[in-house]
């Protein structure tokens, strides 16, 4: 028979604090039984020393040191089937869509099983998000974690539906899932999550885990686990490809730090816990593709900078666990463009290995350095333009200065449905690179721009090969 113990010493915040009668084991449920005969659930937090801690995820309001406490012997499980797809829940797995509660095939630890690192497999297929500034110059391959880096007010919400929408793995024919977890959202936000989801016919592919602002901040430190445990089920169990999106991961944080204010712990940075680069890495670490299997994990956590600060602790240790980061910008914002990403402060560590020849295209790699190079260089000129003058620039950098405008008109804005094919990606950037002298290509083989070059599509290959062999020879 359980035992329930009566021997609760104090209360704080989210957290109780009671004497240790018996050995108890870190991250064990517990069930704690109010004197008005209703329940709540927690989960222990600390076993040291003579002192159990217990997180409430119902909040403590309402409890007093009478109340009983009895240790389930089990950590937190979520029920996961394949019936999963297609559902909206709370951030412990309720149902919220009115629809019954999921029957199990397995009930599986939220907590995870550690991923051997032998057993891992490089990430190299390519996945199409259909945003032109992520697949054409900060390509996500399968298996990766790339975070986006927001600030508040900037439309970050809009790209991660458009890229849950949107995203697949081209070339397969194996099914491809979404996991979408979204924690500290306001119930506004929730609705235009779950209204999109289902307009757009996205749900039949996804499950969706909703954290609301007001919901006990307890709950928000399992929602990313809760979401991880599902992809990893849909993605070893029934080889599908899976991406999960985690929004706000800067919520988890303050989350994390509220707990460890509760504890009366020695804060870190800013007063962040110490451990906070543990724990993230323990989230983020659950994406990647297994040798042997099928399926495979991919995430893009999002993450809001406070104060637009990218060295603030948040980004700056997922900046360290993560395979690069896309940055959000408010300047192009400000402007009207949609997507506002920075091509330039943004980067993929993976993009070499999941594109090229047979993956995306044999122009991609240069063509995106080209960009880059041509972007950069435009964005230098509009400040000597702010000094002296457009009237003081040399025809070439007012060639460069015109390409930065069309980039960002051009590359940069798409519609908020629009599904561009890496094709097209590509496509558009010959485009744009057409308008600079063909001399100041300075990324790309001559090979490549003959094959690709719009000016050079005009001109049959016969006709041109006897002008190049002329013009080899005169040199």
């Amino acid at each position: 028979m359980t035992k329930e113990y009566k021997t609760i010493t104090q209360i704080s915040g989210p957290l109780i604090f009671l004497e240790k009668t018996e050995p108890v084991g870190y991250g064990e449920l517990v069930q704690i039984n109010t004197e008005d005969g209703s329940t709540k659930r927690g989960q222990v937090l600390d076993t040291s020393g003579d002192t159990v801690v217990v997180q409430v995820f119902e909040g403590t309001g309402g409890l007093n040191d009478s109340a009983g406490v009895v240790f389930t012997g089990e950590t937190i499980k979520l029920p996961v089937s394949k019936d999963m797809l297609g559902r909206i829940l709370s951030g412990s797995g309720e149902p919220l869509d009115e629809g019954p509660h999921i029957v199990p095939d397995k009930r599986l630890d939220i907590n995870g099983a550690a991923m051997n690192p032998y057993s891992r497999r490089p990430p190299e297929e390519f996945i199409q998000t259909g945003i032109s500034t992520i697949d054409g110059t900060n390509t996500l391959v399968r298996g990766q974690k790339l975070p986006i880096f927001s600030g508040s007010g900037l439309p970050h919400n809009e790209i991660a539906l458009q890229i849950a929408r949107q995203s697949t793995v081209l070339g397969s024919e194996e099914e491809f899932a979404v996991v979408f977890a979204a924690m500290g959202i306001t119930h506004e936000e929730s609705q235009t999550f779950m209204d999109d989801f289902e307009k757009t016919g996205a749900l039949e592919r996804a499950v969706v885990f909703l954290n609301h602002a007001d919901d006990p901040a307890v709950e928000r430190m399992i929602t990313p686990r809760m979401a991880l445990t599902a992809a990893e089920y849909l993605a070893y169990e029934h080889d599908m490809h899976v991406l999960v999106i985690l929004t706000d991961m800067t919520n988890y944080a303050e989350a994390l730090r509220q707990m460890g204010a509760a504890r009366e712990e020695v804060p870190g940075r800013q007063g962040y816990p110490g451990y906070m680069y543990t724990d993230l890495a323990s989230l983020y670490e659950r994406a990647g593709v297994i040798k042997g299997r099928k399926g495979s994990v991919t995430q893009i956590p999002i993450l809001t900078m406070p104060g637009d600060d990218i060295t603030h602790p948040i980004p700056d240790l997922s900046g360290y666990i993560t395979e690069g980061q896309i940055v959000v910008s408010r300047e192009l914002h400000r402007k009207g463009i949609y997507p506002p990403i920075n091509v330039l402060p943004s980067l993929s560590r993976l993009m070499g290995s999941g594109i090229g020849e047979g993956k995306t295209r044999d122009d991609h790699k240069k063509v995106s350095d080209q960009l880059y190079a041509g972007y950069a260089e435009g964005r230098d000129l509009r400040g000597l333009v702010a000094i002296v003058g457009k009237e003081a620039l040399s025809e070439r950098d007012r060639k460069f200065l015109e390409f930065a405008d069309h980039f960002e008109d051009r590359f940069v804005r798409q519609g908020r449905d629009e599904n561009r094919s890496v094709e097209d990606t590509l496509n558009i950037s010959w485009d744009i690179l057409s308008e600079l002298p063909i001399k100041q290509l300075t990324r790309i083989d001559d090979k490549i721009i003959e094959k690709y070059h719009p000016a050079k599509q005009t001109t049959s290959k016969s006709e041109y090969q006897p002008q190049e062999q002329e013009v080899s020879g005169e040199q």
